[in-house]
C-alpha cells in the first residue's frame, strides 16, 4: 500500500476481534485459573532499586516537600510508578525534563526553569533536589545550579531546597534515602543549635522502610512510655491517608520547624544501620543528646533492644501494656512454633530488613536456607553468620 507520493504505508494491524473474545474466554477458564494459582512466589517490588527512588521516599515524608527530579521525565516516572505500586498512593513528584540539549549543554537552565514552575504551581514549603543518571554522567553542579536560581529569583531566597547527588548507577534505594535525608536535616538545622537548650524529645529516624504501619507502631509505643518524640522522614500519613473525597498533595510529614529544631534533642534513635550510615554519622558530630543507631525491630529480640534503648535513654519503666502485649506475642509465637519448625526459607530484601527476618525465623525455629541482598558486604555477611550461628 502507498500514498500519493508513492511512499510505503505501514498497515494498521489490529487483533480480530475473534482472537479477543478466544483471549478472554481463556483467562476466564478454569484452566486458567489452575496454572495462575499453581504459582509458589510472586515478586511484587523489585529487589534492586536506584538511589533516587530512596531519595524520593525521604523527600514525601517532609511536611510540605515536593520530590524534585534533575533528570528526564521517564526517570522521574519510574520512582512514581514504583511508590504508587507499593502504597497505592499517589506519589507525586516533578522534574525538570533533561533530554539531549541538557547532555550536552548541561542542565542548569532546565533546573531553573523547573524550579521556577514548580514553585508557581504547586506552592511547597520545601523542595528536595535529586538526581538521576544524565546529571551526573555530565558533571552538573548542584551546588551552583541552585545557587544561581536563588540570585536570579528563580525560586525564593528563603525556600529550603536541600538536594542530593544520588547516581542511578552506584548503590541502591537505601543508599538514595540516606544522602537525600542527610542533606534535609543538614539544610534545616543549620544555625538552629542552641547550647544549653534541650527540646527533652526523642528523634527517631524510622530508616528506609516502605510500611506505613510501622510508623504509626513507633509512635503508638512512644505515646505508650509517654516519651515525646519527633520521627524524622514521617511518611506514615503520606501514603496512608483518609479517603474523606478531597485530595491533599502534602498529606502528612515531619513539621519543618520540628526537624529543624531536633538538633536540640535529647536523644536520637536511628533504626537501620545499613541505610543510615552517613546520616548517623553526621548525626553524632552535631546533634545534642545520645545517639543510638539499632536494627529492625522485627521479631522478639530486636524489638526488646528497642523497647529497652528507649526505656534506659529516658529513665522509665517499661509500661505494662508494652509487656502484656510482648507476652501474647510470645503466646503466639508458641503456638505456631509447630508449623515453623525445621522449615526451609528463602528470604531476599534490603540489609535491615534481611537482618530482622533472619532474627524472626530463628526465633521460630525456621531455617533460612537462601539468603540474598539487594546490596549485601562483608560486614552483612558476618551478622547474618552470627545469627546462623548463635541459634546452633
Amino acid at each position: 500500500m502507498s500514498n500519493l507520493l508513492g511512499l510505503e504505508v505501514k498497515k494498521i494491524v489490529e487483533t480480530p476481534p475473534e482472537e479477543v473474545e478466544r483471549v478472554k474466554n481463556w483467562i476466564n477458564s478454569e484452566e486458567y485459573k489452575e496454572k495462575n494459582f499453581a504459582r509458589q512466589a510472586l515478586v511484587i517490588n523489585p529487589a534492586h532499586a536506584c538511589q533516587p527512588l530512596g531519595a524520593q521516599l525521604v523527600a514525601h515524608g517532609f511536611e510540605g516537600t515536593l520530590p524534585f527530579v534533575h533528570g528526564s521525565q521517564g526517570c522521574a516516572s519510574y520512582y512514581r510508578s514504583t511508590l504508587n505500586r507499593h502504597f497505592r498512593e499517589p506519589a507525586p513528584a516533578v522534574s525538570d525534563a533533561m533530554s539531549e540539549d541538557s547532555a550536552v549543554f548541561g542542565g542548569q537552565n532546565n533546573l531553573h526553569e523547573g524550579l521556577e514552575n514548580a514553585v508557581a504551581l504547586y506552592k511547597p514549603k520545601m523542595i528536595a533536589v535529586f538526581t538521576s543518571c544524565m546529571p551526573e554522567v555530565i558533571g552538573d553542579d548542584l551546588t551552583a545550579f541552585i545557587k544561581n536560581a536563588k540570585q536570579k529569583g528563580c525560586i525564593p531566597k528563603e525556600l529550603p531546597t536541600p538536594y542530593a547527588n544520588t547516581p542511578s548507577f552506584n548503590g541502591t534505594h537505601i543508599h538514595g534515602y540516606d544522602s537525600m535525608l542527610t542533606s534535609i536535616l543538614q539544610n534545616l538545622t543549620e544555625g538552629k543549635q542552641i547550647e544549653g537548650r534541650c527540646t527533652g524529645k526523642l528523634n527517631l529516624i524510622p530508616g528506609c522502610d516502605f510500611n506505613t504501619g510501622d510508623y504509626r507502631e513507633y509512635k503508638r509505643i512512644l505515646k505508650e512510655f509517654g516519651v515525646p518524640y519527633t520521627i524524622l522522614a514521617d511518611i506514615g500519613d503520606t501514603f496512608d491517608s483518609p479517603c474523606d473525597g478531597t485530595y491533599n498533595i502534602y498529606a502528612g510529614g515531619t513539621k519543618l520547624e520540628d526537624a529543624a529544631d531536633s538538633i536540640n534533642g535529647k536523644a536520637t534513635i536511628a533504626i537501620g544501620p545499613y541505610a543510615t550510615p552517613k546520616t548517623f554519622g553526621w548525626i553524632k558530630d552535631n546533634y545534642s543528646g545520645k545517639h543510638v543507631s539499632m536494627s529492625m525491630p522485627i521479631g522478639i529480640e530486636k524489638t526488646d533492644a528497642l523497647i529497652m534503648k528507649i526505656a534506659e535513654l529516658f529513665g522509665k519503666e517499661v509500661p505494662a501494656s508494652l509487656r502484656n502485649e510482648r507476652g501474647r506475642a510470645m503466646d503466639a509465637m508458641t503456638d505456631s512454633h509447630q508449623y515453623m519448625h525445621g522449615k526451609k526459607f528463602a528470604v531476599y530484601g534490603d540489609p535491615d530488613y534481611l537482618t530482622g527476618y533472619v532474627s524472626f525465623l530463628l526465633e521460630m525455629g525456621a531455617r533460612p536456607h537462601h539468603i540474598l541482598c539487594s546490596r549485601g558486604n562483608k560486614k552483612l555477611e558476618k551478622e547474618l553468620q552470627a545469627l546462623l550461628d548463635g541459634s546452633m
